[in-house]
């Protein structure tokens, strides 16, 4: 009988190490996260993930084991919203409504309040109330004096608190300055 020549068992091993060792190769080439990852060793496409970085960069953290001796790996710091020091939005306003010179109330809400106040003045034997018409150039001329008459109540309200080593407009600052000025009703 004749014999069979039989492969080596060498040969076997050195293509399987070749073949792997070329797969490695290609694989250490693919960038991280691209379209190279797409499909996995073999052609196969992995399965799709429903997650928004789903493929782009390192997998998060799922909370589980550490090694020994090692910190738990860090959250991303969420980026805290911008705010200035206390007081400079204030001083900032002071100086936008010290250079304006429109109105800062509403003008149908103090129409209506103007109103309002004159029908309770102007009330005829029987309760009822007197239809009094106004100008807009009227509504506008007593708004115009109210606002300058409490932005001056308001400065020197500032002056009583900073007299008493406050920063702070308190109700007795007005009621101080009132009573100075003599225009207590």
């Amino acid at each position: 009988m004749a014999q069979t020549p039989r492969k080596s068992p060498a040969k076997k091993t050195t293509i399987a190490v070749k073949k792997t060792v070329t797969a490695q190769k290609r694989i250490a080439q693919q960038p991280l996260g691209g379209a190279g990852a797409a499909a996995g060793p073999g052609g196969k496409a992995p399965r799709k993930s429903t997650g928004a970085t789903a493929g782009k960069g390192p997998r998060q953290s799922t909370g589980g084991k550490t090694r020994h001796g090692q910190p738990a790996p860090k959250q991303p710091a969420q980026r805290k919203p911008h705010r200035f020091r206390p007081g400079t939005v204030a001083l900032r306003e002071i100086r936008h409504y010290q250079k304006s010179t429109d109105l800062l109330l509403r003008r149908l809400p103090f129409a209506r309040l103007v109103r309002e106040i004159a029908t309770e003045f102007f009330e005829d034997e029987d309760g009822n109330g007197v239809g009094l018409r106004w100008q807009s150039s009227a509504l506008v001329a007593l708004q115009e004096a109210t606002e300058a008459y409490l932005v001056h109540l308001f400065e020197d309200s500032n002056l009583c608190a900073l007299h008493a080593k406050r920063v702070t407009i308190m109700q007795r600052d007005m009621q101080l300055v009132r009573r100075i000025r003599g225009d207590f009703m």
